[in-house]
């Protein structure tokens, strides 16, 4: 069937089925378009080192530790200071704010990978759509961000709080290293919520399914990448 998506600078065609895989090249071509597209939300965690770290540092702005310094009933802190509202909100912000350049960036490029606009699919029909006018697309693709990246924030405290269970603490300069909880939690946090809340949207099409089993898979790697640079530039104390 022959579909035709609006696009908010020009009629977009997206009547071609995306993301055929017919070999390894291609399937790793759609790998990088999901990473691409749920990029701004794994990046939800730079911007929490912006929002609880680095901006605060900068300006004395203060820090509100999310568990208050409590210890849980194990007598090991709740989540830990690396845990903060400034963190929390800041990632959904921060992956917000990319959303929209991903969407307005590749807005005109339909389907054509690796660069596709998250939001192709989206209409004002669509239950993220709040508002109407000229910057409605932009503040949908901010919803979807902020959803997004405030998932992958709640996805990380979770592996935080498990952290804590086991003993490893996350106190001032201190901090334990734990690869799996440190990505997985937030990672499957991201990928739940987007098939729960924006089912038929580009970002999760059926045909993508095995691509993001893949990047699940390698998320660790990615995530450690992201913090070693993050820690080279003094985002982060540690380097993972």
């Amino acid at each position: 069937m022959f579909h035709v998506r609006k696009s908010f600078r020009q009629v977009v065609d997206i009547s071609s089925p995306p993301f055929q895989s017919n070999g390894p090249e291609s399937f790793f071509v759609n790998v990088l378009c999901v990473l691409l597209m749920y990029g701004s939300a794994y990046l939800a965690n730079t911007g929490a080192m912006l929002f609880g770290k680095w901006i605060p540092d900068k300006t004395g702005m203060s820090v509100i530790i999310i568990d208050r310094g409590k210890n849980y009933s194990d007598g090991h802190r709740i989540l830990g200071d690396g845990k903060s509202w400034n963190g929390l909100i800041g990632g959904g912000i921060f992956s917000g704010i990319l959303f929209i350049l991903a969407h307005n960036l590749w807005n005109d490029n339909g389907t054509d990978a690796p660069f596709i606009d998250p939001l192709i699919y989206a209409d004002s029909g669509d239950w993220f759509w709040f508002f109407g006018g000229e910057l409605s697309s932009s503040f949908a693709a901010f919803t979807m961000g902020f959803i997004l990246g405030f998932s992958c924030m709640i996805g990380d405290m979770c592996g935080s709080f498990v952290k804590r269970r086991r003993g490893l603490k996350r106190e001032g300069d201190e901090s334990s290293e734990a690869p799996l909880l440190d990505t997985i939690p937030f990672a499957i946090a991201i990928f739940a919520t987007a098939f729960l809340l924006f089912d038929g949207q580009i970002i999760t099409h059926p045909n993508l399914f095995e691509e993001i089993i893949f990047l699940l898979i390698i998320t660790p790697v990615i995530h450690r990448s992201f913090n070693i640079l993050g820690y080279k530039f003094g985002l982060k104390e540690v380097p993972y």
